[in-house]
């Protein structure tokens, strides 16, 4: 079969099972008891993920070189990389949210790449001096990668924002460690869990008083469901005990992930950095890209010192998760297509 062929019915084939993917993950959402929707989910993914790697492949195998060299090519390497993470952080947190979060944006970019884009910028042409060289697959490779893990990881972080109604909830959370519940100083065992000290629980949010085990081995289950309770909006709608279990493993999924982007994007940008040195003769040059990527680093870096070093969880950190999102989409896209630079794409102007 023609290379070229092959790849126009890969794309096109990629943004249609992207798409009743999306479809299916939302239905899904939306009736929790149709069970058999969530395994045809996983399938879209996994069948789109395929058919965009076949089709990366072919522009390698047609080109000659890594296929990172247009605005076409890194639009479908990102959304091989959304999904591939997406069945990561799926199979980890066997939660539907996740694809209902990252679907929309795996089906978004395919679209616009396979449907929006000129047939001209689509085409495989032979690379401009400056990318023939062996750093454009390991700086633009990895740079890619870590757009793909942080989108992600910030997505979930929105969703853990839609779980949660964006109530300030206290959560067990991967950064808080030692397990139990936690709020302001105070550690509260899990429900089920055997106390045996006579000691007294205060939990003093939202009115919840000390709680006293007599020393009888009395179970913290009625804590754990008054704490369920207390934990509401300022309407006083209460969560439910589904609701904080989920958002408690969303949050640990999207901090997980955004932990593997942010390395990411850190080695990203130093070969990019040592990459410049030897096309232009310096490390840092101030390009629009190089300051949004710095921005992004940052943005993330506060993230993960919030919750490493503060022990921050929940809502805050999921708040800087979602501005990482679109400091991610303006450092990848916005200056590429609006901005003038070495790194400019040239499309608007």
């Amino acid at each position: 079969m023609d290379l070229v062929l092959l790849q126009n019915w890969l794309d096109n084939a990629s943004f249609l099972i992207l798409f009743v993917t999306m479809l299916i993950y939302w239905v899904g959402a939306a009736f929790p008891n149709l069970t058999i929707l969530g395994g045809l989910g996983t399938a879209g993914m996994a069948i789109a993920n395929l058919c965009m790697a076949t089709l990366l492949g072919a522009r390698w195998l047609e080109g000659g070189y890594f296929p990172l060299s247009n605005l076409y090519e890194s639009l479908f390497f990102l959304a091989w990389g959304i999904t591939t993470v997406h069945l990561i952080a799926e199979y980890s947190s066997h939660s539907r949210l996740v694809g209902v979060a990252t679907s929309p944006v795996a089906m978004g970019i395919s679209a616009f790449a396979a449907l929006t884009l000129p047939s001209d910028m689509q085409v495989s042409e032979p690379l401009v001096p400056a990318l023939k060289s062996n750093w454009l697959m390991m700086h633009v490779s990895v740079m890619m990668l870590s757009y793909s893990a942080l989108m992600v990881g910030s997505l979930i972080a929105v969703a853990f924002l839609v779980v949660t109604k964006g109530q300030p909830v206290q959560l067990q959370g991967s950064s808080v460690g030692n397990g139990g519940y936690r709020t302001n100083g105070y550690r509260l065992h899990k429900a089920g869990e055997l106390v045996t000290e006579p000691q007294a629980f205060a939990f003093e949010n939202n009115g919840f008083s000390a709680v006293q085990t007599n020393g009888n081995g009395k179970t913290a289950t009625a804590v754990a469901q008054r704490i369920d309770s207390a934990l509401s909006i300022e309407s006083g709608e209460p969560l439910s005990p589904q609701r904080l279990n989920l958002a408690e493993t969303l949050d640990n999924i999207s901090y997980r992930i955004i932990g593997l982007g942010f390395p990411l994007l850190t080695i990203g940008i130093i070969a990019g950095a040592v990459w410049a040195n030897e096309a232009w003769g310096t490390y840092w040059s101030w390009d629009p890209k190089e300051t949004w990527a710095l921005i992004t680093w940052l943005v993330f870096a506060a993230y993960l010192h919030s919750r490493i070093t503060r022990g921050w969880q929940g809502r805050r950190p999921a708040i800087l998760a979602a501005t990482g999102f679109v400091a991610v989409w303006v450092c990848y896209l916005g200056v590429n297509l609006l901005g003038k630079g070495l790194h400019s794409y040239g499309w608007f102007f």
